[in-house]
């Protein structure tokens, strides 16, 4: 009977031992060069662009690394690192990216990073994820390149402050047409010869005439909003300052309606949940397979620039409302190590792909 038994235990150890332990997902690293990731890539950059509510349209500068995970039931997901380069044109400028300059290193460039998930589907590139971060380049490099060129300024600088003050009146002094208020200050810079304050800022027109304005507390912005773009120079003089302002205003934009999630799949995070705790996944769903779907924001005041120098893209993702997937699944996706079953390979192909990808501008 012992002898009987413990050949029993022995088959039901080998039949455990036999049992496949399911298809691992297995990705591929194309070239980041290659059509296909610079097309994901470019998708990833105009989801930037569409979501950010501050400061200026982003260009893609370079593509650091690439996987592609297949992704049930249908499509492929890229999985990016992408560098980008602040341009010129502020997020409310309609002119195309195309159209766009990049801000050059004498100009204190701004970098970003970021790292996206980018779908795939039917031709169809739709962005999954997204988390982003940027910085200006240092103030050691730029006086390297240019030891008179004006430095970033904090926002709410005193001078910063004063200096978009004057140019709005000036403005709005000049103007036929409808008042203009302050959206934000967007940039600036405090030039050492001749003394001086640069400012970049963003306005809205209200439902005041600029010329019978008595108290502008009283006057609302309009709503089919119009947007406008100012430059300023604040020159300070013995005995006074001169103001030179341009502001660029843009046609009226009408309220359009935002699309709303549907489907009782979708997931709504409480915005005073605890963030480190992961939203529930669906069951006996592989976790290389879960996309984290895009997320529309309102930045909190907490969050606006004071101090800084610039809008960190980090600001135009956080927060996020809702979480839904383009397919409509609510899901949540935790980067771990990729797991390796035995007789698979979840390795790239051998064929040399290089990464990084080519700079398009320049490094910061």
């Amino acid at each position: 009977m012992r002898s009987l038994a413990l050949l029993l235990c022995l088959a039901q150890l080998c039949s455990c031992r036999s049992v496949p332990l399911g298809p691992a997902l297995a990705y591929r690293q194309p070239n980041c060069d290659d059509p296909e990731t610079e097309q994901a890539a470019l998708a990833a950059v105009d989801y930037i662009n569409s979501h950010m509510l501050q400061g200026y349209k982003h260009t893609l500068n370079q593509i650091d690394k690439v996987k592609v995970w297949p992704r049930r039931p249908m499509g492929e997901v890229f999985e990016l690192e992408i560098d980008t380069l602040e341009t010129t044109c502020h997020v409310l400028d309609p002119t195309p990216l195309a159209n766009c300059s990049v801000r050059q290193l004498v100009e204190h460039a701004v970098e970003g990073d970021c790292d996206f998930r980018v779908l795939k589907q039917d031709g169809q590139f739709s962005v999954l994820f997204a988390k982003c971060d940027s910085s200006p380049d240092s103030a050691e490099d730029v006086r390297r390149l240019c030891p008179g060129c004006p430095l970033l300024a904090p926002l709410n600088d005193t001078k910063v402050v004063h200096a978009v003050d004057v140019a709005l009146t000036a403005f709005n002094a000049q103007s036929n047409g409808s008042y203009f208020r302050l959206l934000e200050v967007s940039r600036a810079q405090l030039v050492p010869l001749p003394p001086s304050t640069y400012v970049e800022f963003a306005v809205a027109a209200t439902d005041c005439a600029a010329k019978d304005v008595t108290d502008p507390a009283k006057c609302n912005l309009l709503a089919e909003k119009q947007y406008g773009f100012c430059k300023a120079t604040l020159t300070e003089k013995i005995g006074g300052e001169d103001v030179a302002v341009t502001c660029t205003v843009f046609q009226t934009q009408p309220l359009l309606p935002q699309p709303q999630p549907e489907g009782p799949d979708v997931v709504t995070v409480d915005p005073g949940a605890d963030p480190a705790v992961p939203v529930p996944s669906p069951p006996d769903v592989p976790v290389a397979s879960l996309v984290v779907g895009p997320m529309v924001v309102t930045v909190p005041k907490a969050l606006l620039p004071g101090h800084r120098t610039h809008y960190d893209l980090r600001h135009a993702f956080t927060g996020a409302a809702s979480v839904e997937s383009a397919s409509g699944e609510a899901v949540h996706v935790e980067k771990g190590p990729t797991v390796v079953q035995p007789g698979i390979a979840v390795v790239p192909d051998p064929v040399l792909r290089p990464c990084p990808g080519r700079i398009r501008y320049f490094k910061v």
